[in-house]
């Protein structure tokens, strides 16, 4: 076989390899979960949140609201309900034996949810999700106050981007 033989075969191969892979990725629609543009933003501004059961499940509802919105709020008119259930659990990781006392720990904030369509009344989606915050306690009173409260904002704010996070996909997932 001659050279000009092999070099027209290996062209019309890597024509045929184009081509082959053009037809195969025509159909692919890749878009950026965080886009700002299409039908998810709006629809999940448009998911009414359930009310707070105590201050740490306020403040994963408020980030939530805050980042399904923009900052613009709840909606009036919302076409999705989610029922959040929000539970905090401190431990004690490092324990001074001498005085019984922890120098360490950990908060816990578990978020359960429920994406229900309003129209059809069909759960979407049913999760649960978990946050975990370290905090160094101090010997102050009101320091070990504050750190424990800080840890729990810290906890309830990694929570509400991660349901974020998960009704973006589930949104995604819709027909039109």
């Amino acid at each position: 076989m001659s050279y000009k033989s092999k070099s027209s075969i290996l062209r019309r191969l890597v024509v045929a390899a184009t081509l082959g892979l053009a037809v195969t990725s025509a159909g692919c629609q890749v878009q950026p979960l965080y886009s700002q543009q299409g039908k998810v933003p709006a629809e999940l501004a448009s998911v009414g949140i359930s009310p707070a059961g105590d201050r740490v499940g306020l403040e994963v509802r408020n980030r939530l609201i805050f980042l399904m919105s923009g900052g613009a709020g709840e909606p009036a008119n919302p076409a999705y309900e989610l029922k959040l259930l929000v539970n905090t659990k401190s431990q004690g990781v490092l324990i001074d034996s001498s005085s019984d006392t922890a120098n360490a720990g950990r908060v816990i904030v578990t978020g359960d949810y429920t994406l229900t369509r309003l129209s059809d009344g069909e759960v979407l989606r049913a999760a649960s999700r978990k946050a975990t915050a370290l905090v160094d306690y101090s010997s102050q009173e009101f320091a070990k106050i504050r750190a424990g409260r800080d840890a729990e904002n810290r906890a309830a704010k990694e929570l509400a981007e991660m349901i974020r996070a998960d009704l973006l996909v589930t949104l995604s997932q819709q027909p039109m």
